[in-house]
């Protein structure tokens, strides 16, 4: 039986090598990451296994569950650790490969397994690892489930069971493109970027895209877990400036970009103009409530406000919720609901039937935002972006700071703005918060400060309807928020 876990071990030690590595604020509100053998070592991934296992049990879940990982240089090491914790706690573990996160979900579903384990970073830089996990398809764990799994490994409160087993699963590659690409019909001649920053993303989606007929150019799409020319992240500027580049130089269509375990797509137009992903949500809503009466969608609060103001939206009597960011509270929130679709600005796109499955899927909604396209022939998607009412918005800013510090300085934040009547010399016309702080001004202009739930960070979004002084002037705002609080750091980006 393994020990309970530390927190704090130093590599190239006898400790080391003998006791569970694990850092509790890995344990993030709907999955779990770590910096590889600084904040988690494989004793610590193989508790978490056991702990995983044993929380399954307790559910009473069915003792099955398919694993996968991403394309990092560790990821296999990470997916062999977490495999043996599983098998001690009785659990029959099928392993589908080298896999993105939907291919995992969409195994749970070909092979009639509950439960998920998929090692991955997404979008992290190169030696952070994680898990996304789930037990009732198509959802994954929220803050309740991972409460108790960090409880159950924590304390080594993990068991043994009987029954373990393994089967390595062959095929699902395969069999999830051709799920994909299955009934999707394109007639309109497109030339695609397929932008894959050379992680797993590279072994999909060109292939999947090619077989609908269209003229793809491959982009980055030879695996290299080094990641040499930019991370896998199309919410990242790098990556999109390159997306631009290419659609400039091939004269294409649109650039597809795939983040590092392939559950959200970003989007550069034929202009060579990147499209936040709730601009690209609002475009996808007006095409779908045109053909599926009283649509209902849910967003994230990073969102833009179109989603409520939009007059194409308000004339298809399509109707939207906002609600925490977070793939697994939008996936929780649209299941719920029975939406049709839900949209975060990061890039996650979710699905529900006819469409989809319900989970999280950046080919699906590639493949989605072709088909408007295609419904649209006479229009390019420079065209519908410009037919959007103009707003003037920031990119998703992130200011470092540190997991123990993060949510309590968000909490003063919040506290201080419910506060405000007045803010860039107008008044405040509602303050929302279901997931941070979103304050809004009377003209519409907004901005949010959240702590993010799978970095170090916090996260501040602007976007004003009436100009970008406006956006600048609220950005001010938040800013000197933040500065009261010496725990907050600098930005990733600022605008």
């Amino acid at each position: 039986m393994l020990p309970a876990p530390c927190a704090d071990l130093s590599p190239n030690t006898l400790d080391y090598e003998i006791t569970p590595l694990v850092k509790p604020t890995g344990f993030r509100e709907y999955d779990a990451r770590w910096l590889f053998e600084e904040e988690i070592n494989l004793l610590g991934i193989q508790a978490l296994g056991q702990g995983l296992g044993t929380l399954i049990r307790e559910m009473g879940k069915e003792p099955r569950i398919v694993v996968g990982h991403d394309f990092r240089g560790y990821s296999i090491s990470i997916k062999q650790a977490l495999t043996v914790g599983l098998m001690t706690a009785g659990i029959e573990v099928n392993d589908i490969g080298l896999a993105l996160s939907p291919v995992a979900y969409f195994a749970q579903f070909d092979l009639d397994i509950p439960c998920v384990a998929m090692v991955t970073a997404s979008h992290n830089e190169n030696g952070w690892t994680g898990v996304k996990m789930g037990a009732a398809r198509p959802l994954t764990f929220g803050p309740e489930e991972m409460g108790r799994l960090k409880e159950i490994v924590l304390r080594g409160q993990y068991k043994e069971f009987s029954g373990g087993a393994y089967k390595y699963v062959e095929g699902l590659r395969e069999r999830y493109i051709e799920d994909v690409i299955s009934g999707v019909s394109l007639n309109r001649k497109m030339k695609v970027i397929a932008a894959c920053g050379n992680g797993t993303a590279g072994a999909f989606a060109p292939d999947a895209l090619s077989r609908l007929g269209i003229d793809i150019v491959p982009m980055d799409a030879e695996l290299d877990h080094t990641f040499p020319r930019y991370n896998p992240n199309p919410e990242d500027m790098e990556m999109l400036h390159a997306m631009q580049a290419a659609v400039k130089e091939h004269g294409a269509d649109v650039a597809l970009g795939f983040d590092g375990d392939g559950d959200r797509c970003g989007v550069v137009d034929d202009e060579g103009e990147e499209i936040f992903a709730d601009k690209i949500g609002v475009l996808l809503a007006r095409d779908l409530s045109a053909l599926h009466e009283n649509a209902q969608f849910v967003v994230d609060v990073k969102s833009t406000g179109l989603f409520m103001t939009d007059p194409v939206l308000q004339q298809n009597g399509a109707k939207t919720e906002y609600w925490k960011t977070g793939h697994s509270y939008i996936k929780r929130k649209s299941h719920e609901m029975g939406a049709l679709a839900g949209f975060e600005k990061s890039g996650h796109f979710f699905f529900n039937k006819p469409i989809g499955r319900g989970y999280d899927d950046g080919l699906v909604a590639a493949i989605a935002l072709l088909q408007m396209l295609d419904r649209n022939p006479d229009k390019k998607l420079s065209d519908l972006r410009k037919s959007l009412p103009k707003t003037y918005q920031s990119p998703t800013m992130s200011p470092h700071c540190a997991d123990e510090e993060k949510y309590a300085v968000v909490d003063k934040v919040v506290a201080s703005l419910q506060e405000r009547k007045e803010i860039i010399g107008q008044k405040v016309r509602d303050v929302v918060t279901v997931n941070g702080v979103r304050i809004t001004a009377e003209d519409g202009t907004w901005g949010l400060i959240r702590a993010s739930s799978n970095k170090p960070e916090l996260v501040v979004v602007i976007e004003s309807p009436t100009s970008e002084e406006n956006m600048k002037a609220m950005f001010a705002e938040m800013d000197a928020e933040l500065r009261k609080h010496p725990e907050v750091g600098e930005y990733n980006q600022t605008i």
